[in-house]
């Protein structure tokens, strides 16, 4: 069976995108920080999944993760945190989860997907990529790096049959968002399996000739 890395695979998004990708058929390898090791248990065994938590943000973090998942045919990098200000802390704390997380997946994953010829990567992206004055400056500056990173290097392995997309959620529907906005309409929120559906399409063989794209998922937020 294809074998599919979901990093950030503790999370609610990184969850449902597993599922998915299990439905499909694929053989999961869920990676994420050294803190989500209990957390990404119940879902391993539920999905006869490996783990690996391990530092997503390092070199060595994604040799373990390598190791671990062998010749992955695809990689789903839900990974990512959110934290508003722009201040010394929070540039650093985005530019780790949310732009360095993807650069060292892209060092790790590609190499041996364009020597197989073969291979499919979604970037989680946020609205905020388009709509940069919704706030949170070093969260948006650092969604922005990441989906500017996965369009120019689809650019770049397209000739090796390699595929690199990005989808772009509004809020989610997720106990974290309903418990910080409490008075939102939650029904105009985008769902995680809505999402979750989108990447495991462009992550297909039926996908096969969509790259580079940056797919707006908004429901009605």
């Amino acid at each position: 069976m294809p074998v599919c890395i979901v990093t950030g695979g503790s999370g609610a998004l990184g969850s449902s995108v597993a599922r998915a990708l299990a439905k499909r058929g694929h053989t999961i390898v869920l990676a994420d920080s050294p803190r989500s090791k209990e957390r990404l248990a119940p879902l391993a065994k539920e999905l006869g999944a490996k783990t690996c938590a391990v530092d997503l943000a390092t070199a060595d973090g994604w040799k373990e993760v390598m190791a671990t998942a062998g010749e992955p045919s695809c990689a789903a990098l839900v990974a990512g945190a959110w934290r508003g200000g722009i201040d010394e802390d929070a540039w650093a704390a985005m530019m780790t989860a949310n732009v360095e997380t993807v650069y060292r997946a892209f060092r790790a994953l590609l190499p041996g997907m364009q020597a197989r010829k073969q291979g499919s990567i979604v970037v989680v992206g946020s609205r905020n990529v388009e709509r940069p004055w919704s706030g949170a400056p070093a969260y948006t500056a650092s969604k922005c790096a990441a989906v500017g990173l996965a369009q120019a290097a689809a650019a770049e392995v397209l000739d090796d049959g390699v595929r690199i997309n990005a989808v772009l959620p509004s809020t989610m529907d997720t106990p974290a968002n309903r418990a910080s906005m409490p008075k939102a309409d939650f029904s105009k929120w985008v769902t995680t399996d809505s999402v979750a559906a989108a990447i495991a399409f462009l992550l297909s063989d039926d996908a096969r000739d969509i790259s580079g794209v940056v797919l707006p998922i908004y429901g009605r937020a």
